[in-house]
């Protein structure tokens, strides 16, 4: 609906010449622009197939289908502007049944031309009024919905009160932390934990009486399994529109795991994933815009950066993600069986096939199928698939007619696509037809500052799944990981914390626990090489990695305090092409600078 009345569409529909023209001018003389006239019913239906109306005046009698069965069929295809109803007859029968069939009002004729206007802006009015309160409705329910999932999103745990200490709301966190403690169907403060009870209790009482906030509250919480967690309380007032004090909102968060700070605005998780990088955050809004689009979609990346997580991601992101997600290894199935996996067999169609089997691409009809390892498959295996996704039919292997199905193709591969299409072992056609969008995953030394994130993260599960009192990571141990430089990305990383958890019996992961290699700093593939007359390295020195961004540009090895000076006058004092260029990360640097008093480039 137009914000100006004028600028509405407006439908004429009369078998009399003479009204029609008659009701334009009046119409288009009073400042309405846009005015359409048909004199059937069939040219009235065709008319509102093209373009949408704000508003249909039409006879009641008309040659062939009246107004009264045009109006019926109007409002069963769903068009809900006003529609008034004019006739030369008026009778209550009429009337009576125009308004079951939903007309806006009735006019009786001759209609002149202030009849005309008067109903026309009242109708347009009208009209323009239920569009807006719709639209105030609509934005009223999408700015609720939003505030409930804040609400339930927000990690820490969320409890509102009203003024009399009953519970009015809990966010998921704390729904979740309550059942852990054994605690359901909350009502009041009594039927917290009792030392999570006295604390809220007290810090609520005071926060209605003084109408102030109380900030950092500690108290320790014994588990069920007797482990001691540590929880911090916020209670702050909960305000209504005018200001009043309604009741107490207060904030329970797990000390335990502190998890580092993320940039500030920046997502530091998304279905699955765990970082706050700009890297990642491109791949996470590459993923929500790409997720709605129904097309092929390759994934690349090296082994280990979370190419599955970014299929389940774009699964769940997409109009399918009520359907199956269907996932095929084509490294784990023989390249002999990789067909029947895919496209299903029948019974007979080899030795060994003693039924019909539904393939893989069967199973995934409606949702998304993801080939993992892509680059592996055979070529006979290639061109089948060429045909899938060039006429979305297949046939099972044995059988004489193709089957039709509606799947989505999210492929994935480590493999350098390029040079295998070059070198002729993939298809040109089916390499580009599987990379209509491509999503790069990072590889984890590209976001090294989203390894303490990470390690937290899994620090944090493994502590719960093997039982654990850990709950610390040393400074060291963290800057060993940020030297690192990781070959095996994310998965190497969880190992590593899988094993320290594993090894670690105190609060606190230490440098024995993690593997030898994580030591020396940076690991790399292959070391560069060094000149005889270059003296060896010592303990605290570190040499550039050999993914270095400027190779042609390489620093000798020298001291610690050298070397630094030196990237950063390479770089024109840039700290954060300095790090890149060392290898280190952006406050691995900063640490180093401070601490060899290093007088930065200017």
């Amino acid at each position: 609906m137009p914000k100006n009345l004028y600028e509405s569409h407006i439908l004429i529909v009369d078998d009399e010449e003479s009204i029609r023209q008659t009701f334009e001018i009046f119409l288009n003389t009073a400042g309405y622009k846009s005015v359409k006239t048909v004199a059937t019913f069939e040219q009235a239906m065709e008319a509102i197939s093209t373009q949408t109306y704000d508003l249909i005046i039409s006879d009641i009698v008309l040659i062939g289908k009246g107004g009264t069965i045009l109006l019926k069929n109007l409002r069963e295809q769903g068009v809900k502007c006003p529609v008034v109803m004019i006739t030369g007859f008026p009778n209550l029968e009429s009337a009576a049944e125009s308004v079951r069939n939903g007309a806006f009002d009735y006019i009786s004729k001759p209609v002149n031309k202030a009849t005309l206007l008067h109903f026309t802006s009242k109708a347009l009015t009208h009209w323009n009024l239920e569009n807006k309160a719709k639209a105030l409705q609509i934005e009223n329910d999408k700015y609720h919905l939003y505030l409930e999932t804040v609400f339930r999103s927000v990690s820490d745990a969320i409890i509102t009160f009203d003024a009399d200490m009953n519970i009015v709301q809990l966010n998921e966190t704390a729904e979740q932390w309550l059942q852990e403690k054994g605690v359901d169907g909350l009502t009041d403060m009594n039927h917290l934990p009792p030392e999570v009870s006295l604390a809220c209790f007290g810090d609520a009482r005071k926060v209605l009486e003084e109408k102030t906030e109380v900030r950092k509250h500690l108290i320790e919480c014994v588990n069920a399994d007797n482990t001691v967690k540590m929880i911090s309380l916020n209670a702050s007032p909960l305000r209504g529109k005018n200001d009043e004090l309604q009741g107490v909102v207060i904030v329970a968060r797990d000390m335990s795991v502190d998890e580092p700070q993320t940039i500030k605005d920046n997502r530091n998780r998304f279905h699955g994933y765990v970082g706050s990088s700009n890297v990642m955050q491109e791949v996470y809004r590459l993923i929500e815009n790409i997720g709605k689009v129904d097309t092929a979609v390759l994934i690349t990346g090296e082994s280990g950066t979370g190419k599955e997580l970014a299929a389940e991601a774009l699964h769940a992101e997409s109009s399918r993600s009520n359907k199956a997600l269907v996932k095929v290894d084509c490294v784990s199935v023989t390249e002999n069986l990789l067909e029947s996996e895919l496209f299903g067999h029948c019974k007979g169609a080899f030795t060994g096939a003693d039924k019909d089997r539904a393939g893989r691409l069967l199973q995934a009809d409606g949702g998304t199928l993801f080939l993992d390892e892509i680059g592996d498959i055979s070529p006979r295996t290639q061109l089948l698939l060429l045909r899938f996704l060039q006429e979305k039919t297949f046939t099972p292997v044995g059988a004489d007619e193709s089957i039709h199905v509606d799947v989505r193709i999210i492929a994935a591969t480590n493999a350098n696509f390029q040079k295998m299409v070059r070198e002729g072992k993939f298809r040109e056609d089916l390499y580009y037809r599987l990379k209509v969008i491509e999503v790069k995953l990072p590889p984890l030394r590209d976001r090294i500052n989203g390894v303490p994130l990470l390690a937290h993260h899994f620090l944090s599960v493994f502590r719960k799944q093997l039982g654990k009192k850990t709950s610390l990571i040393s400074d060291q141990v963290l800057e060993c990981m940020e030297k690192y430089y990781w070959p095996g990305n994310v998965r190497e990383l969880r190992h590593v914390m899988e094993r320290a958890c594993v090894l670690c019996d105190g609060p606190v992961l230490l440098l024995q626990h993690i593997p030898d290699e994580l030591h020396i700093s940076p690991i790399v593939a292959e070391q560069p090489a060094v000149h005889p007359s270059t003296p060896p390295l010592t303990h605290n020195e570190t040499p550039f990695h050999t993914n270095s961004p400027f190779p042609s540009q390489s620093i000798p090895q020298q001291r610690t305090d050298e070397r630094i000076l030196a990237a950063l006058h390479h770089t024109n004092g840039n700290k954060a092409k300095a790090a890149k260029l060392l290898g280190v990360a952006r406050s691995t640097l900063y640490r180093q600078i401070e601490r060899y008093n290093i007088d930065e480039p200017t």
